[in-house]
């Protein structure tokens, strides 16, 4: 039989209510008997039963994480991260998968699970402003991703310009003038990929280079094989540039196949920028100079949103934290480097 409020308040001297005052973490105890009752607690090895303490402020201590894509490592490890930030405020995720695709995207943001979540932290692709204005569902909601809106939903995303131009100085620093950028896309120009592309051009344009758009290369999708396919595309066409910064790490790794079996060498012939730090751009051959941003302060923020929003707190306006990123230097642009100068922001 599990031990009970009553086992810890016995062993410790004191009331149930006092015990759990104490698990509840309420601030009007004293540290000498929040103390004494923590040890009571340890030495009977009680775990409070976290479903029950849920039910009773009515909710299910489920929140759901909706992201597009399983299959694309930075949003496994953001997932990952998620899973993290919300133990920490005793809730479990749910994860859900919308391939990217506006009819799950809806789906999901309309609450289709709102009987067994209380808030859902969504990572949206095709969602516009009017979808999530049309939103009817009352459970609290919490936008991940570059995707830019004007919608009253806390939105958590780094700053995609900013990053996008810290890795286009980076490879000018080094001397670098015919940068290519792989992983542009058609259509909405509040998309990631523009916002990144936005980056690029303002990059070079504030460096006295006119950017060059037969060095932009549109992509169907954002995997390996995009980026094999875009560079070969690039270099098809007799287009040889010095560098290339691509939309994500996964087409940047595609990219640096296509060069290796071209015969071109990374970073002499070639230097490669990718973004997100996927684990796997540590360990390719040729390492590989990325953009880091913070997953763990992105997830970090996004659980503590959501928590805010449930917990009732009066907040007047969305929040749009910005977390920080890093570039990491590695050896797609740096021959012998390692991950040993990141520059943090």
């Amino acid at each position: 039989m599990g031990v009970s409020l009553k086992d810890v308040a016995q062993r410790a001297g004191v009331s149930i209510k006092t015990v759990s005052n104490v698990v509840n973490n309420y601030q009007h105890v004293t540290p000498a008997m929040r103390a004494r009752v923590q040890q009571a607690i340890d030495d009977l090895g009680y775990r409070p039963n976290l479903t029950a303490r849920h039910l009773r402020k009515g909710r299910t201590g489920i929140i759901a994480l909706a992201v597009p894509e399983f299959g694309n490592p930075y949003f496994a490890e953001l997932a990952g991260e998620v899973v993290d930030a919300a133990a920490r405020h005793d809730y479990t995720v749910l994860v859900d998968h919308t391939a990217g695709l506006r009819e799950k995207e809806l789906l999901v943001s309309q609450g289709f699970r709102s009987h067994v979540i209380d808030g859902l932290i969504l990572s949206p692709i095709h969602l516009e402003t009017e979808d999530l204005m049309a939103r009817t569902e009352t459970a609290p909601l919490v936008l991940l991703g570059e995707r830019e809106y004007e919608a009253p939903y806390d939105h958590i995303a780094i700053d995609n310009v900013a990053a996008a131009r810290e890795a286009v100085r980076h490879l000018l620093g080094l001397g670098h003038r015919h940068i290519a950028f792989l992983g542009s896309r058609t259509g909405r120009e509040r998309q990631p990929a523009h916002l990144r592309l936005r980056g690029w051009r303002e990059e070079l344009a504030a460096s006295g280079i006119a950017p060059d758009e037969s060095l932009v290369v549109v992509t169907d999708g954002y995997g390996r094989e995009d980026g094999a396919t875009a560079m070969a595309a690039l270099l098809d066409r007799g287009v040889r540039p010095d560098a290339v910064f691509a939309y994500n790490d996964l087409i940047a790794i595609g990219a640096m196949r296509t060069l290796t079996e071209r015969g071109l060498r990374i970073p002499e012939d070639i230097a490669v920028v990718g973004f997100d730090d996927i684990e796997e751009s540590r360990y390719t051959t040729t390492t590989l100079t990325t953009i880091a941003p913070d997953k763990a302060a992105i997830a970090r923020l996004a659980v503590d949103s959501l928590v805010a929003r449930l917990s009732g707190e009066a907040v007047a306006e969305p929040r749009r934290p910005r977390p920080g990123y890093r570039l990491v230097v590695r050896e797609s642009t740096t021959p012998g480097s390692d991950s040993g100068h990141p520059e943090d922001h």
